[in-house]
């Protein structure tokens, strides 16, 4: 499960370096060959020594000389509390086949050493692979506490794990005193929807589901796979919100800044335009003219049959014919029904929810004139109802 992590850190472990006298504390990590002038049969000057003739070998492709391990033994013998010999050993023990002896080699580096990263790998990587999973994630939660971007990092393994439900009760421990682990956890297995049952089983049933940073994702994930439902019943569980009777289209009067979309509005603010919520139940929309864009969309879940759009438009109606309405089926690449804002004004739009479109993105949007020309408009009285026998 944490080979890739395991190869890194077999490379981290070959660089480690101690130094704990003057003289070489000057010159051993560096340039151990000039440390061992000082002072040549000190530990810290073996262990660099040792070290770099490990690294060299390593990047040549080559055997590992004796003598750096003769000099790393010496160096052990010196200075027993040092956790790089015991590092060593174990790595020498796995390329030997020997892994209990490997284990015993980083527990004794890790008592030596409670913050060694290359020891924490490499026993998760054994816990994992014995099966023992509970030891495995302590270890995995240490190395996410000791390294930068450690959550982040270590979440892509955690999720796998995650995939099977029977341990959900050991994450749950882990995740209890790990909050950024957990947060990249959820993130990643929010992306994946078959790994969706895990995130709500193992999200913490205290935090707010909207304020949760992988409930965008998850809502995203379940609209891919086409379970509107659900994702809508989870995304209104969220804002607390009791959709009115009748009510077609979330936040008609434009005063709902809370719940997110898109099952409610997601306004631009680009080099598009701007669509933001004024007072006075408006949208006020801003139009550059100069590219093509969407400016206000919402996933709406209409039945099939035959809808009506009504609405009070403010401002310059000229201008607003570069504004449009349209209606596309979730997935398509087309539209089942357009208007432009001024018609949809004056006169109405009505449009039909053909069979096989679940859900719908109502997108108002801007098509660049021939010459560029701002537009700057209100809407207000937004409705969106069944038309009578029109099933």
């Amino acid at each position: 499960m944490l080979r890739a992590i395991v190869v890194v850190c077999a490379a981290a472990c070959l660089v480690i370096q101690v130094v704990r006298t003057a003289g070489v504390k000057a010159f051993a990590n560096l340039q151990p060959l000039v440390a061992s002038r000082f002072w040549n049969d000190h530990p810290a000057t073996e262990l660099s020594l040792g070290m770099t003739e490990i690294a060299r070998a390593s990047r040549a492709r080559t055997a590992v000389p004796q003598s750096a391990f003769a000099l790393i033994d010496d160096a052990a013998v010196k200075q027993p509390l040092a956790a790089e010999p015991f590092l060593v050993r174990g790595v020498q023990a796995q390329l030997a086949g020997k892994a209990m002896e490997a284990e015993r080699a980083f527990h004794a580096a890790q008592r030596r050493d409670p913050r060694s990263l290359p020891a924490a790998y490499f026993l998760a990587d054994r816990y994992f692979q014995t099966g023992d999973s509970a030891r495995g994630l302590a270890e995995v939660a240490l190395l996410a506490r000791l390294t930068p971007y450690g959550s982040a990092t270590l979440a892509p393994y955690l999720a796998a794990y995650a995939a099977d439900s029977a341990n959900w009760p050991r994450l749950r421990l882990v995740f209890r005193d790990n909050p950024a682990l957990a947060s990249n956890t959820l993130i990643k297995l929010a992306a994946n929807i078959s790994t969706v049952p895990a995130v709500l089983a193992l999200a913490d049933p205290k935090q707010s589901l909207q304020a949760a940073p992988w409930f965008p994702a998850l809502l995203n994930t379940l609209v891919g796979a086409g379970r509107y439902d659900e994702a809508r019943a989870l995304w209104a569980k969220a804002g607390g919100i009791a959709q009115p009777q009748g009510e077609l289209i979330q936040d008609t009067g434009f005063v709902d800044s809370r719940s997110a979309p898109p099952f409610n509005w997601s306004l631009t603010s680009s080099s598009v335009g701007s669509a933001e919520r004024q007072p006075g139940h408006r949208l006020h929309v801003v139009f550059y003219g100069q590219e093509d864009g969407i400016l206000a969309s919402q996933l709406l879940v209409l039945p099939a049959g035959t809808y009506r759009l009504s609405l009070q438009l403010l401002g310059d109606r000229d201008r607003a014919r570069v504004l449009n309405w349209s209606l596309w089926c979730d997935g398509s690449d087309a539209p089942v029904s357009a208007v432009t804002l001024d018609d949809a004004a004056q006169r109405g739009w009505s449009f039909r929810v053909p069979a096989g479109c679940p859900a719908q993105w109502l997108k108002l949007s801007g098509a660049s004139p021939d010459v560029a020309q701002q537009s700057d408009v209100q809407i207000t009285g937004l409705k969106l109802q069944p038309e009578p026998n029109g099933g």
